[in-house]
């Protein structure tokens, strides 16, 4: 009976032995298979890395195209211009002539200007002697878009102004006064510009002298001027 007993331990010792060996080789297999899936999980976003990092600088490179794009500081204007001739004594016609102003931008909607001008030219025949005015004046701007390709400034400029051709004295006069104007945009360097002034000063009556006091009077004239413009 003893020798049946110990075969039989014998088979039941063995074959506990066999199930773990078993086991583990599914528990090694299993610990396997983890780590490749691991691994390619961690390939993957790898490699999406740098499309993503593509498709954030392409957004950099499109404003730093529109940064790109030239900002102008300066504008400068030519034109010709009208002033009435109240200015001068014993003149009964307007001058014609040449008006020269250099504006310098500060931000989008302020600048200052420096305004100069020269008129020599009588517009009809008749004036006595030759009259000529000619005046400097400095002041700010204030600009505002209208459209793509119009806009308007409006303006207050002080300085000086000048009459010759009739032998008043003193010949000039502290001068200022207001106005504004429309600009078309015909390039981005280039504009259209019509404007307009209303100017004081105060120059004498005719035959004044100092022992009268020079006796000035404020007068206002009217002045115009069309042209072109220049940015840079």
């Amino acid at each position: 009976m003893k020798v049946p007993d110990q075969s039989y331990g014998a088979c039941s010792r063995e074959t506990p032995g066999e199930q773990p060996a078993s086991s583990d080789g599914f528990e090694e297999t299993r610990t396997l298979k983890r780590k490749w899936l691991v691994s390619i999980l961690a390939v993957v976003p790898a490699a999406l890395m740098p499309l993503a990092a593509t498709g954030q600088i392409a957004p950099d490179r499109g404003t730093r195209a529109e940064r790109a794009e030239p900002t102008y500081k300066y504008e400068v204007y030519v034109g010709g211009g009208y002033t009435s001739l109240n200015q001068v004594n014993q003149s009964r016609y307007g001058l014609m002539g040449v008006n020269l102003a250099v504006s310098r931008d500060w931000g989008r909607f302020f600048a200052l200007t420096a305004d100069g001008a020269y008129y020599p030219h009588s517009v009809a025949t008749g004036n006595p002697g030759t009259p000529t005015v000619d005046m400097v004046l400095f002041g700010p701007e204030l600009h505002a878009p209208l459209s793509d390709r119009f806009s308007i400034f409006l303006r207050a400029l002080i300085g000086g102004e000048h009459t010759g051709g009739e032998g008043e004295t003193p010949k000039v006069s502290f001068a200022g006064g207001a106005g504004g104007g429309v600009e078309y945009s015909m390039s981005k360097r280039f504009a259209l510009r019509a404007s307009g002034d209303d100017i004081a000063s105060s120059f004498s009556v005719t035959n004044n002298t100092p022992q009268l006091g020079n006796s000035p009077h404020m007068r206002r004239n009217s002045r115009a001027g069309i042209g072109v413009v220049y940015r840079f």
